[in-house]
């Protein structure tokens, strides 16, 4: 039997491990700035979304993008402050409300009244909570000493997120048509003007994506406060409010806010936490396989089966934002796809043409 030695340069061993190290190098960069690489995508989403606020206001009287830009940014703000004005007051005595009617609660734990005592009597809350005081203090229950800081730091990080996706959305807005032109102007002209056409598909994807899931989340928030409402729970539209926030988020978002809303609800009466939860357990259902593809099917152009499956996936892989990204990476994948097939159908050679009639 013969042996075949197949022999490896040492030139091409060393370029394999600088290609490995040099791919595991972008992964740890990429792990350890995914949270700017978060609010990059959420800058892009809002610049996406924007972006035909400023060609419309171009196109009526303000002809510098950098104006145009910054009207938009201002009219946003206006209108976030503007619905802050309407639901601001009932928040605020919302929360007043809340605050005043905690005492009314730590006095049904400690006579184990109601469903707050039901719970003290099973499982022994305030026994628990002295002993917690008697052995480290308030600080160990409360856990001030490590929850305050990070708290306080949760903060921080908010605001310069805010500040942050603010600015790159409005440079975005600002510079993202020269950063096209420069990129199809390295292109042959043929090139341009298919990646033009792509570009543009994929500006509709995101845009549709943007629109659908606002669409979505005031769907959400708006039947649930009602729902809230006829039950007579308190705190109906700050609930309402934090169900349309969470809801942005495909999938989990409903479960989270629901967990919140079902435990207020709980504590104002057992049937109103028992509605509410099987309205959510309904409703969720209904998001998950009937609102979200219908809605993305026709904003993003996608079918409702690859709809469910990229979300799933999404989620699988990378969580909340693999969620969020789902549905915009496969519409662009598709668009990408389409434009391959079409180029690589207009390449094959037609076949030969009827043969001619014969007299």
């Amino acid at each position: 039997m013969e042996t075949r030695v197949v022999r490896v340069e040492s030139r091409t061993v060393l370029n394999v491990l600088v290609v490995v190290l040099a791919f595991m190098v972008v992964l740890e960069v990429i792990w350890l700035s995914r949270e700017v690489l978060t609010w990059i995508l959420v800058a892009l989403f809002l610049a996406v979304a924007l972006n035909p606020a400023v060609d419309f206001f171009q196109r009526h009287g303000v002809k510098r993008r950098g104006y145009a830009a910054a009207l938009t940014i201002l009219l946003l703000i206006l209108g976030i402050a503007g619905l802050g004005s309407l639901f601001i007051p009932t928040l605020v005595g919302e929360a007043n409300d809340f605050v005043h009617a905690v005492p009314g609660y730590v006095e049904d734990v400690s006579a184990g009244r109601g469903p707050l005592g039901d719970l003290d009597r099973k499982y022994d809350i305030v026994d628990r909570v002295q002993a917690a005081v008697q052995k480290g203090g308030a600080a160990s229950v409360l856990g001030l000493s490590g929850t305050a800081v990070a708290v306080t730091k949760s903060i921080i990080t908010a605001i310069v997120a805010v500040v942050t996706i603010a600015f790159m959305t409005f440079f975005m807005l600002l510079e993202g048509p020269r950063w096209v032109e420069r990129f199809l102007a390295l292109l042959s002209p043929h090139q341009q003007e298919r990646w033009s056409r792509v570009g543009d598909e994929i500006y509709k994807t995101i845009g549709g994506y943007v629109t659908g899931n606002l669409l979505i989340s005031v769907i959400a928030g708006v039947s649930i406060t009602i729902v809230l409402l006829i039950m007579g729970v308190p705190y109906a539209v700050a609930l309402g409010l934090l169900v349309g926030v969470l809801d942005l988020i495909p999938l989990a978002g409903a479960t989270l806010a629901g967990i919140v809303v079902v435990g207020v609800s709980f504590l104002h009466s057992v049937p109103a936490g028992i509605v509410v939860g099987v309205f959510f357990i309904v409703y969720q259902q209904l998001e998950n396989h009937f609102l979200q593809p219908v809605i993305y099917g026709r904003t993003v152009q996608l079918s409702p089966l690859i709809v469910l499956v990229s979300v799933l996936i999404g989620a699988a892989l990378a969580g909340i934002l693999g969620a969020l990204a789902a549905i915009p990476v496969a519409g662009t994948i598709q668009v990408i796809l389409r434009e391959m097939l079409s180029e690589r159908n207009s390449l094959v050679p037609a076949g030969p043409g009827p043969p001619a009639a014969q007299d």
